[in-house]
């Protein structure tokens, strides 16, 4: 009031208190302290550019400061079908023990707005993005060159054996990660620039990169499954249409769920933002956005599937960490195993684990590590075939010397 008292003419002061979540929602679904909207006009011209900005006080008992709180303003949408969004320029905010002061210059509705904790900055989300980019590109190319070397090498015989079959299998299941890994990693790469694309064109994208995404978390658990038969049940082991069973199971039924969802609830994909902690602050740095989920229900399936995989996994590591352990006789063979074991078993799903631990202080540097690990998973499978590819081919030529 004092603000609007030194322009020098005394006005009429409207203000409106309002209760509600629904009515200033922008498009990052924004949280407000305690749903508080307050109000303030005048009741003949608009208020701006107050030599002495306007206080508005927020009380709450709740911690805060100004990593995790700030004052806004709405500001109406320009074009037809925006609604607008909150915006903090021209407000200051104070933080008090139990009370929000916010100081602005002009008279609109205000609200403090609650910002998620441990949110990224735009920096930080650029540089993520940047890392992105560049590991799923290397990560594409190893890939696909992997697989033209998977082709060149692989030469199919009948098998001799149970174990034999299975071992005539184990090339071939790596093709199939690494074309699942192909597939994620170029269904992400377009799903940035595809996000600006039409609507239809979008949900396409994300619904192809979340097929990707769950096909390649099956093979991790074919993998997985095709080690412990290899390591531990070593006798009398033979599975008729053993690598179309495993197909099945990693490629069909991903496939049939993502196209059933996207047949019957295709709002489940679209255009999906991320926010930052400073995204009211800057307006210069516009929040990223891609083509992926868009439902919360949808994400939490996601996690949960996830997540039964790599617990899988990391019980068959434990158990075949187990069994080298036993291995007494021969200690060299046992640490090739180790390496061996190791390489394979944690490039294919470990590293994935970490998406478990986005949440405090660790938020930020497990998001680094993740992002550098899982974007260069291709790149890393890559290399690791090519050693156990060439250190068998040196042991068959040793072998043939002989």
């Amino acid at each position: 009031v004092e603000g609007i008292r030194a322009r020098g003419v005394e006005q009429k002061l409207i203000c409106i208190y309002i209760h509600s979540p629904c009515i200033f929602q922008d498009t990052h679904n924004s949280s407000m302290l305690n749903n508080h909207v307050l109000g303030a006009f005048l009741h003949s011209q608009p208020v701006a550019g107050l030599s002495r900005p306007v206080e508005i006080q927020f009380w709450h008992d709740m911690v805060l400061d100004d990593s995790n709180a700030i004052c806004v303003f709405w500001q109406p949408g320009a074009g037809a079908g925006s609604t607008g969004s909150w915006s903090w320029q021209g407000c200051e905010t104070t933080h008090r023990e139990g009370t929000v002061i916010c100081h602005c210059n002009h008279l609109t509705y205000f609200a403090v707005l609650l910002l998620p904790a441990g949110a990224l900055s735009p920096a930080q989300l650029a540089s993520l993005t940047h890392i992105s980019t560049i590991g799923c590109s290397l990560s594409a190319a190893a890939t696909l060159c992997t697989l033209l070397l998977c082709c060149c090498s692989s030469t199919p015989c009948p098998p001799s054996s149970c174990r034999q079959h299975l071992r005539d299998n184990t090339t071939r299941i790596h093709m199939h990660l690494l074309a699942a890994l192909l597939l994620l990693n170029s269904s992400f790469l377009l799903s940035e620039p595809l996000a600006a694309s039409a609507k239809g064109l979008c949900q396409v994208t994300a619904a192809l990169l979340h097929a990707a995404l769950l096909c390649v978390l099956a093979w991790m658990a074919a993998e997985a499954f095709h080690l412990l038969l290899l390591l531990v049940k070593v006798y009398n082991v033979y599975i008729q249409h053993y690598l179309l069973k495993l197909s099945l199971f990693a490629w069909g039924l991903p496939t049939l769920a993502v196209v059933a969802v996207f047949v019957f609830k295709r709002d489940t994909y679209g255009y999906h933002t991320i926010s930052t902690s400073e995204g009211h602050r800057n307006t210069t740095i516009v929040p990223s956005s891609r083509c992926w989920l868009t439902s919360s229900p949808a994400h939490y399936a996601t996690l949960c599937y996830a997540s039964l995989i790599l617990l899988f996994n990391t019980l068959v590591l434990g158990r075949v960490m187990m069994i080298l352990q036993n291995i007494q006789q021969q200690k060299g063979q046992a640490r090739k195993d180790w390496v061996t074991v190791l390489g394979l078993t944690c490039l294919l799903g470990t590293t994935w684990g970490l998406a478990f631990f986005s949440f405090g202080i660790f938020l930020v540097p497990q998001l680094y590590l993740f992002t550098i690990l899982n974007s260069l998973q291709g790149l890393l499978v890559c290399l690791w075939y090519v050693t156990v590819h060439c250190r068998s081919k040196l042991g068959s030529i040793s072998n043939t010397s002989r």
